[in-house]
């Protein structure tokens, strides 16, 4: 029988596994209460660059929940006000947008007319700003607005994201839908081509902002006292500023992920 998780304290290595800083990581982090838990993850990712295929990460899983102070698998920060419906936090996270140039497909690009060795790495970032939830039996709603701190790509993102905690017996899913704006810096530095790029021959491609809209369905399920597997699924749905690059794998049109954890709590 499925039915609603009444609200306890954030404790799981959530943003590991889920959105950055999203209500699906938030509620399922509400199915644990221990202060220290350590783990592993590996997550994957239908990638949208030409050739890439299929991403594949192993995540550490780390967390820490002080009264002020919370780290949660690769994003922490502060509580600001912690209320018992409403929540503002300093947070930073990081960005795992970046792609090595190798791994792309040289004939794919060849096909896109880009030559392969002509083109930079893209670099993974670190982004920090504010988030605010709103949480109740219908559900949770977070805003978050962060900027790159390490001037990676210099730009910004605006999310906005509801999920509802549901049981199953002992298991824990979290259906959960959102939006990401992101400014034209970031689009421009992931997905469009450099400027010295261009000076070496490549095509100009400077999209400006772009909306991705997602789903997703995350679970959490205890293994014993201590013991927790945890993972998801979600799925992107790519806009044109995206899947029209010259980078990007031709008529991708979404971007599919899969992460799966284990952890054990302190």
């Amino acid at each position: 029988m499925l039915k609603y998780v009444v609200s306890v304290p954030f404790l799981l290595p959530a943003a590991a596994l889920a959105q950055n800083t999203s209500s699906t990581g938030d509620l399922l982090a509400k199915a644990e209460n221990d202060r220290w838990s350590i783990g592993v993850a590996a997550a994957a990712r239908q990638s949208p660059y030409a050739g890439e295929g299929t991403r594949v990460r192993p995540l550490p899983l780390v967390t820490f929940e002080g009264e002020r102070i919370f780290w949660r698998g690769v994003s922490g920060g502060v509580h600001l006000f912690k209320g018992e419906s409403f929540t503002l936090d300093a947070v930073l996270a990081g960005r795992f947008d970046g792609v090595d140039i190798k791994d792309l497909g040289r004939r794919e690009l060849a096909d896109n007319g880009v030559d392969r060795t002509l083109l930079e790495d893209r670099d993974d970032g670190l982004d920090a700003g504010l988030a605010a939830s709103w949480s109740s039996r219908a559900g949770e709603f977070k805003l978050s607005a962060v900027a790159d701190v390490t001037d990676t790509s210099g730009g910004y993102e605006i999310a906005a994201d509801y999920a509802y905690a549901l049981t199953w017996g002992r298991t824990t899913l979290v259906p959960g839908v959102g939006v990401r704006w992101m400014s034209g810096d970031v689009v421009k530095y992931y997905h469009g081509t450099l400027d010295e790029e261009v000076a070496r021959g490549v095509a100009r491609y400077q999209p400006g902002s772009a909306v991705v809209p997602q789903i997703s369905v995350g679970f959490s399920r205890p293994l014993g006292d201590k013991w927790r597997l945890m993972g998801g699924v979600d799925y992107r749905f790519l806009p044109n500023e995206i899947t029209d690059s010259p980078l990007s794998e031709p008529d991708t049109d979404g971007s599919a992920g899969l992460r799966i954890g284990i952890t054990r709590s302190f």
